[in-house]
């Protein structure tokens, strides 16, 4: 808090600093009133009333999060206090957002995940999930869990680690377990699930490294790694490793071809071809 009792994230812009994508959003903010002008009160204090995207993203999250056991307010106040403790967070909001737009063809603006979209809402819930848990709060940890789990239909336990530039397309019904690792740049479509194979303890859910795309009802499980700009096709059930720059099918999953491109979760391409190329062509 600032001598004067306010958040740096509630101030204005700092004089001289350059912020391109929360300039863009403002923009497409104040085209969104001249349109509609029954939307102005949600755009104003979603957006043009909030002096930096750190603070939009965070009341935005908090208003779709409020319930009277635990308010907006509070989770206003925690999340302040992770970013202010952690710049990266801010860096990893504006790498989601571009990952959407980049990726998601339905999305023509910047200002629409930030919004609307409950993919980008459940990530970023997680990265204050994951910041509360790191610091020893884990049952507030596990509180945001449950909320996003009831508002978002996603259930991504608060210790798993997720990179920047993520893009979950739809997000119904993705899970991703404790020891689970998702690096950057990675997308998933919905009905995901990143979990273990039993009652087994310890390091026991999957990592994705990055770059990697995960298509519609995929199921991976255990242990095991879905290597560098891998692919993983839609309805697959995964249950070994997934070699770097392949293409996995089937239950259960077999390598059937190369990934197809140099990035998967950017291209989003999620056909099979009639025939695959060879790994190792």
């Amino acid at each position: 808090m600032t001598a004067h009792g306010s958040s740096p994230l509630q101030r204005g812009p700092v004089a001289g600093r350059v912020d391109p994508v929360w300039d863009r959003i403002r923009q497409e903010a104040d085209e969104i009133i001249r349109r509609d002008m029954a939307l102005g009160g949600f755009i104003m204090g979603s957006v043009l009333n909030r002096g930096t995207l750190e603070s939009a993203v965070i009341h935005r999250v908090a208003a779709r999060l409020d319930h009277e056991a635990v308010p907006g307010e509070l989770i206003v106040h925690a999340y302040t206090e992770a970013i202010a403790a952690d710049k990266t967070i801010g860096e990893a909001f504006r790498a989601d957002l571009m990952a959407v737009t980049d990726r998601d063809p339905a999305c023509q603006r910047l200002v629409e995940p930030l919004l609307y979209f409950k993919g980008f809402h459940a990530i970023q819930t997680h990265r204050l999930a994951h910041a509360l848990w790191t610091a020893g709060r884990r049952d507030f940890a596990l509180y945001l869990q449950s909320r996003s789990s009831e508002v978002f239909q996603t259930d991504i336990h608060p210790a798993a680690r997720i990179g920047r530039g993520i893009f979950l397309d739809h997000a119904t019904g993705l899970v991703v377990g404790a020891t689970a690792v998702i690096e950057d740049n990675v997308s998933m479509l919905q009905d995901v699930t990143l979990g273990g194979t039993g009652k087994e303890r310890g390091d026991r859910h999957p990592k994705v490294r990055q770059g990697v795309l995960i298509g519609a009802g995929a199921k991976i499980l255990g242990n095991i790694e879905v290597g560098q700009c891998a692919r993983v096709a839609a309805g697959s059930v995964v249950l070994k490793p997934v070699p770097r720059n392949s293409t996995v099918a089937g239950v259960p999953a077999q390598v059937v071809g190369t990934a197809g491109c140099a990035e998967p979760a950017r291209s989003m391409d999620q056909l099979l071809a009639e025939k695959l190329s060879p790994v190792g062509e």
